[in-house]
């Protein structure tokens, strides 16, 4: 599986893929629906949990959506060294491109909390979907 968008940072590699969903999204209501699949994995040695996570969603008009929660669809991952998770969710946009980046807010197993930082990464209507709207 290709992951285009990759940040490694704090010994932790953050890898994302985006997808339209077709199906779901009415371009007549302004509404298109993107799917990312992102996938983390501890490249270090010390354990830690995923506690919380940020986003920041910028459609193509250039405004800017902040989202904030405790953990991933639901979950608070833990990672030891060479552990991955791989979860999906989706983010409605108003236009037909856009991108978010973020990060998530982390505890180490003494502790600590620290951040990892996302790749940004883009969102947007294959061109093979436009002649159909």
């Amino acid at each position: 599986m290709i992951y285009p968008f990759v940040a490694l940072n704090n010994n932790f590699r953050v890898e994302v893929k985006t997808d339209f969903d077709f199906d779901q999204s009415n371009p007549l209501q302004f509404h298109y629906l993107f799917r990312y699949t992102i996938l983390i994995t501890n490249i270090g040695e010390v354990p830690a949990k995923l506690i919380s996570r940020k986003w920041f969603i910028k459609d193509g008009k250039g405004e800017i959506k902040l989202v904030e929660g405790p953990g991933v669809v639901g979950q608070t991952p833990s990672f030891k060294s060479g552990d991955a998770f791989e979860y999906s969710s989706f983010c409605p946009l108003p236009t037909m491109k856009g991108e978010m980046w973020g990060h998530f807010n982390m505890l180490d197993n003494q502790g600590k909390s620290f951040k990892i930082d996302t790749p940004v990464f883009k969102f947007e209507v294959p061109l093979e979907f436009i002649d159909v709207y």
